[in-house]
């Protein structure tokens, strides 16, 4: 289940530094779940996810604090969030999720990196119901069987527990997210290698090296796109 999650997080999170990208998206984030209850993450889970997510990427908390003091202001700056399903070279599928104020422009720049990249759009359910909404949490220090112990204590369910290089990965439904994490802050566990509500796919496929690489391409394009907040997609790259 899943795929090297530190190491494609690793991998993202650098490749996004470069532009600064990942800290806008969640800027953006961050305001939007803000608006849409209280600018407060203990009365907002939404906003809770997404500031924990936010820690484990290293955003600074200067931009942490201006989304949040751009939400309890009077901005009337408003976003709807779209799912856009496709298909990439050899039968790949992926999904976009994308925040955007302009949803004419974001649909069009999201259909043109799909086609420039030997990619297809999708309608809506032609990918998802090959995904399933998954938490997946990430720490150091612990084994697989003291994780288990850990959330055996606390009567938390989780779906699989794997160890992953140095570190273990816990894989539950979305709504068990915060009650994971809460049960390792309960023995002193607070710092989190991964943390983040995402959808995986049942099964994955391996691209031949020339069909990869035009993937790829494609992926980065999506991922560059100012309205694209996350990517999903069922190739293993062999992380």
């Amino acid at each position: 289940m899943g795929r090297k999650w530190n190491n494609i997080k690793e991998k993202k999170a650098s490749k996004d530094a470069n532009t600064s990208r990942i800290y806008a998206k969640f800027g953006r984030e961050i305001y939007v779940a803000a608006k849409q209850g209280e600018p407060d993450p203990e009365s907002n889970r939404t906003l809770k996810v997404v500031l924990e997510r936010a820690k484990t990427y290293n955003v600074p908390k200067a931009i942490i604090d201006r989304a949040l003091e751009k939400a309890k202001g009077n901005s009337d700056e408003t976003y709807d969030e779209l799912r856009y399903e496709g298909f990439g070279p050899n039968g790949s599928m992926v999904i976009v999720d994308a925040l955007t104020n302009n949803v004419n422009r974001t649909a069009s720049e999201v259909r043109a990196a799909f086609s420039k990249n030997g990619g297809s759009m999708g309608v809506s359910g032609s990918v998802a119901y090959m995904f399933d909404a998954t938490a997946v949490i990430g720490l150091e220090g612990k084994s697989a069987e003291e994780v288990l112990e850990i959330l055996m204590e606390a009567e938390v369910d989780v779906r699989d527990i794997i160890e992953e290089d140095d570190a273990v990965i816990i894989y539950a439904e979305p709504d068990q997210f915060h009650a994971v994490q809460a049960a390792f802050k309960n023995v002193g566990i607070t710092e989190f290698t991964v943390a983040e509500l995402t959808m995986l796919p049942q099964t994955y496929v391996t691209l031949p090296e020339d069909a990869q690489a035009q993937f790829e391409k494609m992926i980065d394009a999506l991922e560059d796109l100012e309205d694209v907040q996350h990517v999903y997609h069922n190739v293993d790259f062999g992380e």
